[in-house]
């Protein structure tokens, strides 16, 4: 199964926190919150402005990106949490 972003949509794989943090505290699954970074996948075809021309994409596959807390739409595929975002919701692209 593959998944294809349309338009300015992209999508992200969460990048996971450390399960121990550096005092050596072990964070449960239930206090952790949702990862803020994360590594571009796939893009869609591109937003159209009002002449019909492809506004070319800012971040490109392979970019670690930084996410919102709260956006986007989560989607589970073999086993793997993903997110389908707008690309203006992307906060930064990250090194």
């Amino acid at each position: 199964m593959n998944i294809k972003p349309l338009g300015d949509r992209v999508l992200v794989e969460p990048l996971k926190e450390a399960e121990t943090k550096k005092g050596g505290i072990i964070i449960p699954d239930t206090a952790k919150e949702r990862p803020q970074e994360g590594k571009v996948i796939a893009l869609g075809t591109g937003k159209l402005d009002d002449n019909g021309k492809v506004i070319p994409f800012n971040v490109k596959k392979g970019d670690t990106v930084l996410m919102p807390k709260y956006g986007g739409t989560e989607v589970k595929m073999n086993g793997k949490e993903y997110q389908i975002m707008r690309e203006e919701d992307i906060l930064a692209v990250i090194g």
